[in-house]
This record gives C-alpha cells, structure tokens and sequence, in this order.
C-alpha cells in the first residue's frame, strides 16, 4: 500500500527521479530556512526511503524564533480575550479534524507508526483542543481573606508565565505537538517547539494549520534540528519555561541548562513500568491488555507496562499465553492497516533493541516469544523487532531495570502483594503501572501503594485530556492533561490594596 500520490511530491522522494521537498522552519508565521543553510534527511524507518529534507535549525534560529515568540508574547496575542483564544482553539480542532488522516500519514511515514494505530489518534486530538479550548474561559484567581493590619483587599491573578519553549520525542509527533500547543493557547503563552530529528514532518504541518486557525505570527514556532538546537532552547534567557518529553538523562541535561534563568519546567520522562497481574485477574482481559501495554507502538511509549509481574499460581500459564498472543501480531509494513507493530524509529534505536535482546539472554532469561530483528523480505529494509517476551527474569537483570524503549517484556513471577508492591516500587522510575485483579480491595491496596503517578486497574495506557498524567521520582515533574496542567503554564500575582 502506497502514500496517496497527491502527498507523495511534497514529502517523498519517488523513483521517477523526483527530488525531495525541502522543508523549512516554521518561524513568525512563515516558513524559512536556517540561518547556515544546512538541511538533514528525513527518512522512512520501514523502508529507508528518503521522505524529505528538512532545514537544520542552530543556535541563531533559535534567538530568531524566541524573538518572534517574544514579540508575540508582548504584541498582538496579548490582546486576545479569553474568548479570541478559545474560538482559535476551537477552529485549529476543525482543521486537525478535516486534515487528520494527512497527520497520521506523515507521523505513519516518518515514525513507522501502523497506520491502523496514528489514525485513531484523531479523537484524541480533537478532544484536547476542545477540552483546552474550555479552560482558556475559565482560569480565574481568587478573592482572598486575610488577617493582614487595617483593612485590606488581596486578591490573585492568573498570568501565562510567557514564551514556553518545548522540547519532544519521536515516538507520537503530532500528539505531543498537540498535547504541548493546547495549555500554551489556552493560557496566553507562546510557544518555541523543537520536535525530534527522527520525526518532524507532521508538527510542522500542524503549525501551518494553526496560522490557518488565525493564529497570529510569532505564537506557534517550530525549529527543526537536533540536540543541540534543543540545547540552546533549553538555556536561552529569553524563554521562560521549558516543558520536555523524553529521557532521563536528556531531561537531567535540561534542568541543568535551564538553572541560568531559573525557568519553570516541566518533566515527563522515562518509565520502566510495572504491570502487576493477580491470580484472580480476568484471565481473557489481562492476557491482551498485558501485551499490549508494551508491543503498542512497537514499545516506544515511555509508561509502557514492560515489567510484567505475575502470581505465581498462574505465571508459567499466563506467561506463555502472552508469548501466544505476541505470535499472532502482523509485523510489517505500517501503511498495510493490517498491520499491528511497525518498525522502531531508527538504526540507532534498532541497535539499543537488539542489544538488549541479547544481554537478557546472556544473563538467563528465556525467550518464549521473539527475541531478534524480523529481516524476511521487504523486512529487512527496516528496524523491525520481534515482539519478544522474556521470562525467568530477575529483579537484578538489567532488562528488568532499564529503559529499552522496544517490544520487549520482562515477565517476573511474585507471590504476595505486600511482596510485589515493594518491587514494583524498588526503582528509579514512577510513570504509569498496572494492576489486574477481580478483588476491588487488590485494587485499592495496590494503587494506594504503588509510587506512580498513574494506575490502570483492568486496563492499560487508557488516556483522558481531563484526567493529569505525570511521574514520580526519575520519571519527571508536573502534570500533563487535566486542569494541573495548564497551572503550569500559569503565574499567581498577588493584589493587596489597603483600603480607607
């Protein structure tokens, strides 16, 4: 299955000899290229095909686009009401809507995403924009009684803390440009977005659909490059938070660079998740939730639930159901909609993958479902990985302890919930987590317990733009979604006035 030919001659280059689209930055409502002139190759991690190339934003596009977010900051967006910034919002949702199978292509061509799985992001998208769209007519401060000498009236307001600049990953492009735009809109912040080198196609096509929306120039910047582009973002004076997504070590680099102008940031980093089945579980239920909680987007999702704790009762039976389960998935080319897992991001994260694969193995534990690279036919012209599921795992192994960030299960075996709590709690990490279990007490006990900052309970990776997502310990600070979220995009003033 091809790409529609009408986006074929803007992002692919065709075997007829046709050169690539160069695309360029998206700075002050306008497309441009870098200051330098130097572009990089986007290229299809399914086949290495060459998608595009893109322009390689450096330092001095980042003072450019931080300036125009500045003057935007201070200029005409400043003067939107509340109301203004919500039928913008409003309006972008309808664009997202009517362009979205073109979003999830570019993120399908550019990440390997299946087709059957970026498509369905489009109630997700739509729904954070509206959801957004509500709270920029409803952050208010508040009245406030005091005990201050003489008669006094305070009273807060609520102020967008200014030019944001956002820093992203590769493994959803368009929902995290979207996830990161909509408490920038609706707060009244501008926005610099450095999305990730692997994936830039589809922020960029987002950001030319926001100046459509009315959007005015300056607010929604994209600068396309690599680690360093982010860097200077990072340290630059003139931004005044930075939210990133991504990993740890990156974001401790971050928090580092943003200490010169004392930022505000928030953090959602990695995760080595722990899923927890019980004995009592819904075996018809656990058994596909379980797997899916890490093969999803070939497991490049950072709250993938990868270690699989299982009761001992149940665990060599549940174990090879799982292992069943991951044999019957379609691996293959991500534009077939019957394709289930697509290749991972790139040679480099192949190579991560696979040596993971084999340090499992030298340290004892037994594959029962995959276990190394798919190379059969077309195959072999990507980075695709079995969906592997590994038992006889111990807590001390390292693929039970790091992140690997591919369709790799650890499956550990436990017998008591005291017992599995205080496991699932010994790491350094705390995004997301499991628990599957008939007994509503289990349940409670165990989400009670766990230092996560999300507990699926007979479920798994279910999102909600009301509902705050975020880390605990290595894996970040602050929340996304929900009102917790747009707090952060927000400074409280205080008015103190002594009355006569």
């Amino acid at each position: 299955m091809n790409a529609p030919e009408r986006l074929r001659p803007a992002f692919i280059a065709t075997g007829s000899g046709a050169a690539p689209a160069t695309k360029g930055l998206f700075i002050d409502g306008a497309v441009c290229q870098a200051v330098s002139g130097k572009t990089f190759d986007s290229t299809s991690p399914s086949t290495g095909e060459l998608l595009a190339r893109v322009a390689q934003a450096g330092k001095e596009d980042v003072d450019v686009a931080v300036a125009a977010a500045r003057r935007a900051f201070e200029g005409e967006w400043s003067r939107f009401k509340p109301f203004d910034r919500q039928q913008v919002m409003l309006r972008l949702a309808e664009l997202v809507e009517k362009h979205y199978d073109e979003i999830a292509l570019l993120d399908t061509l550019d990440m390997g995403g299946p087709i059957s799985r970026t498509t369905l992001g489009r109630r997700r998208a739509v729904a954070l924009l509206r959801y957004y769209a509500g709270l920029a007519t409803s952050t208010r401060g508040d009245t406030v009684p005091n005990s201050a000498a003489g008669d006094v009236f305070a009273y807060t307001l609520k102020e967008p803390v200014g030019v944001v600049g956002a820093i992203n990953p590769w493994n959803g492009p368009s929902g995290l440009t979207i996830w990161k735009l909509c408490p920038v809109l609706a707060s009244g912040c501008t926005l610099v977005l450095k999305p990730a080198e692997q994936a830039p196609l589809s922020p960029l096509f987002i950001a030319e659909l926001a100046m459509q929306a009315g959007l005015p120039p300056g607010v929604f910047n994209v600068i396309t490059g690599f680690g360093d582009a982010g860097a200077a973002l990072a340290e630059h004076h003139g931004v005044d938070k930075i939210a990133f997504t991504g990993s740890t070590e990156v974001g401790q680099k971050i928090v580092r660079a943003a200490a010169g102008n004392m930022k505000r940031m928030s953090m959602e980093l990695g995760g080595k998740s722990p899923d927890i089945v019980f004995a009592d579980a819904d075996l018809e239920a656990a058994v596909p939730g379980a797997a899916m909680a890490v093969f999803q987007n070939s497991g490049q999702i950072c709250s993938a639930g990868t270690r699989l704790f299982v009761q001992r009762p149940i665990y060599e039976a549940f174990v090879q159901r799982v292992a069943a389960f991951a044999k019957t998935l379609k691996v293959g080319n991500p534009l077939d909609p019957a394709t289930q897992l697509g290749p991972v991001v790139s040679a480099e994260q192949l190579d991560r993958v696979t040596g993971y694969l084999a340090l499992g193995k030298e340290q004892g534990a037994r594959a029962v479902a995959g276990g190394g690279r798919l190379t059969e036919g077309d195959l072999a012209r990507g980075y695709y990985v079995e969906p592997t599921v590994f038992a006889d795992v111990r807590d001390d192994m390292r693929i039970a302890r790091e992140e690997i960030f591919g369709p790799v299960i650890s499956a550990l075996p436990f017998e008591t919930l005291d017992e599995v709590v205080a496991r699932a709690n010994d790491s350094s990490y705390g995004l997301g987590s499991g628990v599957w279990s008939r007994n509503v007490n289990t349940v409670h006990k165990v989400a009670r317990g766990l230092r996560t900052g999300t507990v699926w309970a007979n479920c798994y990776q279910v999102m909600d733009p009301a509902i705050p997502f975020g880390g605990y310990k290595m894996s970040g600070f602050g929340r996304e979604s929900g009102v917790e979220h747009l707090q952060e995009y927000l400074q409280t003033k205080a008015v103190i006035m002594k009355l006569d």
